[in-house]
């Protein structure tokens, strides 16, 4: 693979899951998710992501409208905590250390909903205006997105892509589990929607679900297709959160591969550097960014170790060797 077209991938978003035609749960294509992630794995360490983090999380305020079984969200601690300006400020002046030629993402969320920051749009302005070789990447259920927002957004130079998490086409099933409104959601979806067929978005809006089961899977993606057809739609693979959260349909199998989120840097809004995105909680934090250089925890001698090594997850002992997220 050449460095162009990894870039391309990098910044456009990572390859949707792959599903298989055959079989019984799980039915996501394991071989194919697992080689694709050693292959990622090994080419951000070849070109020089062991020094410098190819997708950065900065969660500034702890806050999200759903309530996902599903997710770690409902139980975290650190539930509406929002982080001072100044700490935002400085993790973006440590980010100003990436060279421009590496290319990274930027999310202005973790185990949030970035719609409901009210300084969303602030934040992505001060880094726009410091980082060069950011791109913004955002995920959200679509509640909050609202006109006025997705007006905003349009104004964002350099926007890499925007997920909506919507994962149920059951409006009833979709009240129980997110506890919001089945009937809203769509409707800022359905404006979200008139937007990008008249091409008033110059960035791709793409719509997902947590894997439910195969015919609960195949039936959203039909649902999507016929309602939204200029949104690419996809299914995650279920995990559980390195343990957090434990539903049926996981995933429970550590893949025999390194892992690509070794090359994240993903800061929680108390200034804890999580071990990656599934540590939800951030059990396993090498620092802080309120008293320490951003990427001076990135480099951690640990993390840095996972980076350069490539080791199969099976190998690195806790708590990588029991963690089964699985992407391409």
């Amino acid at each position: 693979m050449m460095f162009a077209p990894l870039m391309r991938q990098l910044l456009r978003g990572r390859r949707p899951p792959a599903l298989v035609d055959e079989g019984e749960l799980p039915y996501h294509d394991v071989p194919r998710l697992t080689s694709a992630m050693t292959e990622t794995s090994r080419e951000l360490r070849d070109r020089g992501y062991v020094d410098y983090p190819v997708f950065v999380h900065l969660e500034t305020l702890a806050i999200c409208n759903a309530a996902c079984s599903f997710c770690p969200y409902p139980t975290l601690d650190r539930k509406g905590v929002k982080m001072p300006d100044a700490t935002v400020e400085k993790v973006i002046n440590d980010l100003t250390v990436i060279p421009p030629h590496f290319l990274f993402r930027f999310a202005p969320y973790k185990v949030s909903d970035p719609f409901l920051e009210p300084r969303l749009f602030d934040i992505i302005e001060l880094a726009e205006s410091k980082l060069s070789n950011m791109r913004v990447t955002l995920i959200t259920n679509g509640s909050a997105l609202t006109e006025r927002k997705i007006e905003e957004l349009k104004k964002v130079k350099r926007v890499n892509y925007l997920t909506v998490s919507l994962n149920f086409d059951d409006e009833e099933e979709y009240e129980r589990v997110m506890q919001l409104s089945f009937r809203r959601t769509l409707e800022r979806l359905d404006m979200l929607h008139k937007k990008v067929a008249a091409k008033e978005l110059a960035f791709p809006v793409r719509v997902s679900r947590v894997s439910g089961g195969r015919q609960d899977d195949e039936s959203f993606l039909r649902f999507v297709r016929a309602r939204y057809p200029a949104f690419p739609v996809y299914v995650v693979p279920r995990n559980d959160w390195i343990g957090e959260v434990v539903t049926e349909g996981a995933l429970n199998e550590v893949p025999d591969a390194p892992c690509h989120r070794w090359f994240d840097l993903s800061i929680t809004a108390t200034g804890d550097v999580a071990m990656c995105c599934m540590d939800g909680r951030t059990q396993y934090s090498h620092g802080n960014v309120n008293n320490e250089h951003a990427l001076k925890i990135y480099n951690h001698p640990t993390l840095r170790a996972l980076r350069k090594n490539l080791a199969s997850r099976r190998a690195t002992g806790a708590p990588c060797d029991r963690c089964t997220y699985l992407a391409s």
